[in-house]
C-alpha cells in the first residue's frame, strides 16, 4: 500500500535524500519570446506536462508553462498560438535548490499545491523539474483535504482542528498496517504544513525584526521521525546586522515565538517539559550564539552536554530562510567530525545502554510490569549510533535511515547489513506507533509476550541488530 509522499520507488530513498536524484532528463526550458506553438511542439517531442522559461543571460526561471495553460489561456479563448509564451506562462515561480531533500520538496508541492516543481542550482540558473507523481504516488486518507483545511485555517481554532485530523488519518494508517517509514514521512509532511500555518498566523499579530530568521525543529522531527505521540522540540535562529544587537533582537522574537509555542500546544503537540521551545531565551539565539552553544557543549562534554547533543544535534529548517539551518549544519559537521574526543564521549555515552536480550529468556523486562522500553532500549540505539557516524563522517542527512545508509556507503558496508539495521529500526517504530494507537499502557511500552510468535523472534532479531550496531560503534573507538 502507498501513501502520501511514498511509492515504491521513494521508498528507496530516505525522505531527506537530495531531491536532484529524482531527475530523469535534461532540462526543458525556452526564452520568454519564443512562440506558444514552439513551447507546445518542445513539450509534445519532450513527452513533459510542462516547460520552463528562463531569462537569456543566466537561465533563471521566469515562469512555467504547461499544456493545460495552453488550453486554457490560448485555445480554448480562440488566442494566436504565435504569441510569445511570456504573456500566457505562469510567473512567480516557486524553485528549490538541488540539494533540498525530497521531503523538503514535498511539503513546497503540498504547500503551494503545485504540480511541478523547478530545481535552481547553485547559482540560480534553471536546473530540473521534478513532478507530483514522481516525489509521492497516490495520497490516501484524504490528504488533499488535510492538506487543503490546513493551509485554510485563518486561526488556531481552525487550525487545531485540522490538527486533529491529521493525527486521526496517521492512527487509520497505523491500523492499515501501512511501514512505519511511510506513516512518520506522511506525519512529518502534514505537521510542517500545521507548524508553518501557525507560524503565519503568529507572525500576522507582530511586528517581526527585518532580518533572516529560521524556524527549527529538533530531536525526532528535526530526524523526520515523529510518531502518534509527541512534543515540541523547537528553536529559533536569527542573523542580526551587529552582534551587538542580539539581545534586543531576542527580545523582539520571543512574544512571536511563544505565541508559536502556545498555538502549537493546542493544535496538539503540547509544550517541551524540559523547555526546549523557541519561547524559552535559551533557544532563541543569533546564528554566532548557536554557534558557541555547540562549540560548549563539545568542548566540555558532561553529562548534560552529551545530553543536549541527543536533542540539538538533530535539527532541520521549517519556517522562514531556511538557508540559515543550511549554514548551521555545515558548521556543525564540520566541527564535530574534527573533535574526535566529544564523538568519543558520544559513543561512551550510546554505549552504556543496550539492547534488552538475555542469556536465557528471550527478553530482559521490566520486573515490575513485564514491559520493554521500545524508545530507551530499541528504537534510541539506531538513532545515537546513526547520530554519531554521521556527525563523524560529514553525512548531512538529519534522517536515522539516511545516515546509516550514507554511513554504511563511506564505511563500505556490506548492502546487506544495512538493509537488515534499517529493517529493524522500521519493525520497532511500527511496534511504537501501534502501541501507542492501541494506547494499552504508558508510550513505547511493550509487553513482548502480547506479541505473536512470528514477531517476537522479528523484534528478537531486531535488537540483535541494534547490538551488532553498538558493537560497531564499539570497535571505531575503542570501547
Amino acid at each position: 500500500m502507498t501513501s502520501f509522499g511514498m511509492d515504491a520507488a521513494s521508498q528507496a530513498r530516505t525522505p531527506s535524500a537530495g531531491v536532484a536524484a529524482l531527475l530523469r532528463r535534461p532540462p526543458v526550458a525556452a526564452g520568454p519570446e519564443a512562440p506558444v506553438k514552439e513551447a507546445l511542439t518542445r513539450m509534445v517531442a519532450e513527452r513533459v506536462g510542462c516547460i520552463v522559461i528562463v531569462d537569456g543571460v543566466g537561465a533563471r526561471p521566469l515562469g512555467v508553462l504547461t499544456q493545460r495553460d495552453v488550453i486554457e489561456r490560448v485555445v480554448l479563448p480562440g488566442g494566436d498560438l504565435a504569441q510569445a509564451v511570456a504573456g500566457v506562462m505562469t510567473g512567480g515561480v516557486v524553485s528549490l535548490p538541488l540539494a533540498a531533500s525530497a521531503h523538503q520538496a514535498r511539503l513546497s508541492l503540498a504547500r503551494h499545491d503545485l504540480r511541478h516543481l523547478v530545481l535552481v542550482d547553485a547559482v540560480g540558473a534553471f536546473a530540473g523539474v521534478v513532478s507530483r507523481g514522481e516525489l509521492y504516488g497516490n495520497r490516501s486518507f484524504d490528504a488533499d483535504d488535510l492538506v487543503e483545511s490546513i493551509q485554510a485555517a485563518v486561526d488556531i481554532a481552525t487550525l487545531a482542528d485540522a490538527a486533529r485530523r491529521v493525527r486521526d488519518a496517521a492512527c487509520r494508517m497505523v491500523d492499515e498496517g501501512v511501514a512505519a517509514a511511510q506513516v512518520c514521512e506522511w506525519i512529518a509532511i502534514l505537521n510542517d504544513l500545521v507548524v508553518l500555518a501557525a507560524v503565519d498566523l503568529a507572525e500576522a499579530e507582530f511586528d517581526l525584526p527585518l532580518v533572516p530568521w529560521c524556524w527549527l525543529a529538533f530531536g525526532s522531527e528535526g530526524r523526520l521521525e515523529q510518531t502518534l505521540d509527541t512534543d515540541q522540540d523547537n528553536g529559533l535562529v536569527f542573523v542580526p546586522e551587529a552582534e551587538a544587537d542580539a539581545e534586543a533582537l531576542r527580545q523582539r522574537f520571543l512574544p512571536f515565538t511563544r505565541r508559536v509555542n502556545e498555538a502549537l500546544d493546542a493544535c496538539g503537540f503540547p509544550l517541551c517539559k524540559g523547555d526546549v521551545m523557541a519561547g524559552n531565551p535559551r533557544w532563541c539565539l543569533s546564528m554566532t550564539e548557536w554557534r558557541g552553544q555547540f562549540a560548549e557543549w563539545m568542548l566540555g562534554a558532561t553529562p548534560d552536554d552529551l545530553l543536549n547533543a541527543t536533542i540539538f544535534f538533530d535539527f532541520r529548517a521549517i519556517a522562514g530562510d531556511t538557508r540559515l539551518a543550511a549554514r548551521l549544519q555545515q558548521w556543525l559537521l564540520t566541527n564535530a567530525g574534527d573533535n574526535d574526543l566529544f564523538l568519543r564521549f558520544m559513543a561512551a555515552n550510546a554505549l552504556s545502554g543496550g539492547p534488552p536480550l538475555g542469556r536465557i529468556r528471550d527478553f530482559v523486562v521490566d520486573r515490575e510490569s513485564g514491559f520493554l522500553d521500545l524508545k530507551r532500549d530499541g528504537s534510541r540505539v539506531f538513532v545515537d549510533a546513526a547520530r554519531i557516524l554521521a556527525l563523524a563522517l560529514g553525512v548531512p542527512d538529519t534522517t536515522t535511515r539516511g545516515r546509516l545508509q550514507g554511513a554504511g556507503a563511506i564505511l563500505g558496508w556490506p548492502r546487506r547489513e544495512v538493509e537488515a539495521c534499517l529493517e529493524a529500526f522500521g519493525f520497532i517504530q511500527h511496534l511504537r506507533l501501534r502501541g501507542q494507537r492501541e494506547k494499552a499502557g504508558p508510550p513505547n511500552m511493550i509487553d513482548p509476550a502480547a506479541l505473536n510468535e512470528l514477531e517476537r523472534a522479528f523484534l528478537k532479531e531486531s535488537f540483535r541488530q541494534a547490538r551488532k550496531l553498538q558493537q560497531k560503534l564499539q570497535l571505531r573507538y575503542q570501547l
